[in-house]
């Protein structure tokens, strides 16, 4: 075989050069998933290293290049035929705004589940304050929301500014403890096969829509916008995701119209589930601190728009978040693999 070895090789190098970065790439960042796009070529890259190594082979007088083509070679095709599961590198930054996103949307039907189980909740609240003002004291489960609202509102609007004294870190806390458990319950309850999550849903709109009516009809409805808009607009959404989890957990208990076993349909959604509890604490922390900073305080402190268009603002993003943030990313499970 007559072959111009030097033309050869300059026409050859940038093809061997790109495959060695793939390679590099590859062995340095172990949790990287290629894309079909990039696979393809990685293969083309790889049978063309091969090539190029056989039609080389005679050439005694060359083993450095000969070596540094058996090298690559062996390397692309370990990579090919790697059968490991590779491990996985934390990476919150884009789990949070990629792997998050993506999950919730991939579960959007068990959210719209959700969500609609406690808008039933909020018209059953709503119409027994409306039939029955006095079942409030049955309804709601906190002493300061079963008077007056206009009294209680009075009485809010003359406390002293900085009524907590230093303790709004404490506070802030104990709000994200307890809607953190609350959450985590929403989803170990799925285990009921979805009931225990689908009472305690109801119920919480059961609450909000009989606090919400109460307050309306004493003609405070800039009051309870200003107190629940700054705090609510994430909180009332983490637990709508909280009880899409608990839901997730349902379905594959169930396993209506699936054939996988029992083992494999939770194993499908064990990382969902982390993931979408884990959304819901961050988010829950969040909650806390604007609950414990900023909820608590109204006017003339607190200008009661401010409050509103921050609440608006917040739910707003968080929205546009949930539903756009990771869209141009291939979607991936906890451990960095592709899901369908």
């Amino acid at each position: 075989m007559i072959l111009d070895l030097d033309r050869f090789i300059r026409e050859e190098n940038a093809f061997w050069k790109e495959l060695e970065d793939c390679l590099e790439l590859l062995e340095r960042r172990a949790e990287h998933q290629m894309d079909l796009a990039e696979s393809r070529r990685f293969y083309y890259l790889y049978r063309r290293a091969a090539s190029d190594l056989a039609r080389i082979s005679t050439f005694a007088a060359e083993p450095a290049i000969r070596g540094y083509l058996e090298s690559l070679v062996a390397r692309a095709y370990s990579e090919i035929h790697e059968t490991r599961d590779k491990p996985y590198r934390l990476r919150p930054v884009s789990w949070f705004f990629e792997t998050f996103p993506q999950t919730f949307r991939r579960r959007a039907r068990a959210f719209q589940v959700s969500l609609a189980i406690t808008l039933v909740g909020i018209l059953f609240g709503a119409g027994a304050i409306a039939l029955d003002p006095q079942s409030k004291e049955t309804l709601m489960p906190f002493s300061h929301l079963q008077g007056d609202p206009s009294k209680r509102v009075e009485r809010e609007e003359k406390q002293e500014r900085d009524f907590m004294k230093g303790e709004h870190s404490t506070f802030a806390a104990m709000l994200m403890v307890n809607n953190i458990r609350v959450s985590i319950l929403a989803l170990g309850l799925g285990i009921t096969w979805g009931l225990g999550t689908i009472v305690l849903l109801f119920y919480n709109g059961i609450i909000l829509g009989a606090v919400a009516l109460d307050y309306i009809r004493a003609g405070q409805s800039v009051f309870l916008a200003g107190w629940l808009l700054p705090h609510g607009s994430i909180e009332i959404p983490a637990v709508l995701i909280a009880g899409q989890a608990g839901l997730v957990l349902a379905n594959a208990l169930v396993g209506w119209g699936n054939a996988l076993s029992l083992r494999e349909r939770l194993r499908a959604v064990s990382g969902d589930l982390v993931t979408l509890i884990f959304g819901v604490a961050l988010l829950l922390v969040w909650a806390g601190i604007v609950e414990s900073f900023l909820s608590q305080y109204h006017k003339p402190g607190m200008l009661y728009a401010l409050k509103i268009a921050f609440g608006c603002l917040e739910l707003t993003l968080l929205f546009a978040f949930l539903f756009r943030a990771g869209a141009h990313k291939t979607p991936r499970g906890p451990a960095g693999e592709p899901t369908p």
